[in-house]
């Protein structure tokens, strides 16, 4: 199971409190992207807005609302650089704080001395001009949008790293998904966490069934096919976690990297429970 991200200060901040926590993992950085197709409205904060007003061709609420959103990710933005902040630290929140910083830096409203980023004394933010950018699939008439306008495409290539989980204990995937919560959302990172507890569960029944007995490897994968999926309960409700032949033989093997089992002659040993 996988975190992945673009973003370097998360790197390498999630590598020191990975670490920190013992938790294992691998990481590997490859080549990635970012890309938005859309369109592009210039202007002051006012004129902007006043912009989508007047737009024809588009859903405009649902644009309102993006516009809505890209203000108060704004005003969240000035809100730290008014007292200063480093720009690593408030780099963490996402590549969105990246774009925001672009945009004042390019009306000179920052100012940068290579830790610290802080907003310039006397700077008024309704004088500012700023790019606000909303997709293509809230367009259903382009002619009509491209005639007040600007299409916009943009392609960023970056490194992306991708962070290869591979703790077994419950309580290390628990402080994982802490950890992980200041710098994912929610949405992506519940996804990854539930499947690491699924794995978890998984590894730990593997175990109970080993026992002290040594189990051909071939019957105990058909008799966890044949038990699939496990439904666990839980204070909050059910946990369902299903797996095929090929995800089984996959935590079977990690059990064997990790040193909590043994397959020798086609059979399958414990040689110490999950810690």
């Amino acid at each position: 199971m996988r975190l992945v991200t673009k973003n370097e200060a998360i790197r390498r901040s999630l590598i020191e409190e990975l670490r920190k926590e013992g938790i294992r993992f691998e990481v590997r950085s490859r080549e990635g992207y970012e890309a938005f197709v859309g369109y592009l409205i210039e202007g002051t904060l006012r004129e902007i807005e006043e912009k989508i007003e007047n737009l024809e061709g588009a859903d405009v609420e649902a644009i309102k609302e993006g516009f809505l959103s890209f203000r108060e990710s704004l005003n969240h933005v000035l809100e730290h650089l008014k007292a200063g902040e480093k720009a690593d630290e408030l780099l963490k929140e996402g590549l969105w704080v990246a774009e925001l910083l672009d945009q004042l830096y390019r009306n000179g409203a920052i100012e940068y001395d290579g830790v610290n980023v802080r907003l310039k004394e006397g700077i008024n933010v309704d004088e500012l001009k700023f790019e606000f950018k909303f997709p293509f699939n809230l367009v259903h008439n382009p002619e009509a949008v491209e005639k007040q306008v600007k299409q916009f495409a943009f392609v960023d290539l970056v490194i992306e790293h991708e962070f290869e989980i591979l703790e077994l204990n419950i309580a290390k995937v628990n402080a994982l998904g802490k950890i992980a919560s200041k710098y994912f959302p929610e949405d992506y990172l519940l996804r990854v966490y539930f499947a690491l507890v699924g794995r978890a569960i998984l590894a730990e029944e593997i175990l109970k069934a080993l026992g002290d007995k040594k189990i051909p490897e071939e019957e105990l994968v058909r008799g966890f096919l044949r038990a699939s999926p496990i439904a666990v309960p839980t204070p909050k409700g059910t946990l369902v976690i299903n797996y095929s032949r090929d995800s089984f033989e996959e935590t079977l093997r990690l059990l064997k990297r990790l040193g909590y089992v043994e397959i020798k002659g086609g059979k399958v040993r414990k040689l110490k429970d999950l810690s």
